[in-house]
């Protein structure tokens, strides 16, 4: 496996685990008070924002050759580090 495919796969892990956070603050969000629930709705959709980014990186990055993948990887960091820490800071206001 080279870095690119190791790199790739490390990514779609973290977005599949982040999907599950998210959808488990959906959950919870589905269960709260309404004004609770609105205020978390605009972080989920802030989440899925961030996650759609992501998501779009990790496509561009599949469709470029082993040469020109580490031309993408800075600004799929920087969406995967944005992700990240959207879904941290959520998480520790749902909780």
């Amino acid at each position: 496996m080279g870095k690119k495919e190791a790199y790739e796969k490390k990514i779609e892990a973290q977005l599949k685990e982040w999907k599950i956070d998210i959808d488990k603050m959906k959950a919870k969000a589905d269960k709260a008070d309404a004004e609770a629930k609105l205020e978390y709705y605009k972080q989920i959709e802030d989440l899925r924002t961030k996650q759609e980014a992501a998501q779009k990186k990790l496509t561009e990055l599949k469709s470029t050759g082993e040469a020109a993948w580490e031309d993408l990887k800075a600004g799929i960091d920087l969406a995967w580090s944005s992700l990240g820490e959207a879904v941290k800071s959520a998480k520790s206001r749902f909780n």
